[in-house]
């Protein structure tokens, strides 16, 4: 087993350990976990708990759910245009009417977010 030496400060009559927390990694700094990270923390933390601990531990969850957030949402919206393209969704439909446009592409949308969930948030 690896033997770690901690440090100590005096402030006043106290020692205090110096510890810090391990730098973020620049490339996930200024992102957000969004709705598919937050979705794969409420999953993982409920029926994944061994994974949940071991990237909470390891320090990698953030960066865990933000590539997850990532490629969710590329699929979900790979998947909508395929779906749009099969149904011949057309900016012509858009023009002419822009109601059944706008319901087609929902649809398109909500079964390529039902794929994306299953097959990459709740594995």
């Amino acid at each position: 087993m690896e033997r770690i030496e901690i440090t100590y400060r005096q402030n006043s009559d106290y020692l205090i350990p110096n510890v810090s927390l391990p730098k973020e990694d620049i490339k996930y700094k200024n992102k957000t976990i969004g709705k598919y990270g937050n979705l794969r923390l409420d999953y993982i933390k409920t029926y994944k708990k061994e994974l949940y601990s071991k990237l909470l531990l390891d320090n990698k969850l953030k960066e865990h759910l933000i590539d997850i957030n990532e490629e969710a949402k590329r699929q979900v919206k790979l998947i909508t245009m395929q779906n749009a393209n099969q149904e011949n969704i057309t900016e012509e439909l858009k023009h002419k009417d822009a109601l059944d446009w706008v319901s087609a592409m929902n649809n398109a949308q909500a079964r390529a977010e039902e794929i994306v969930l299953n097959d990459l948030i709740y594995v």
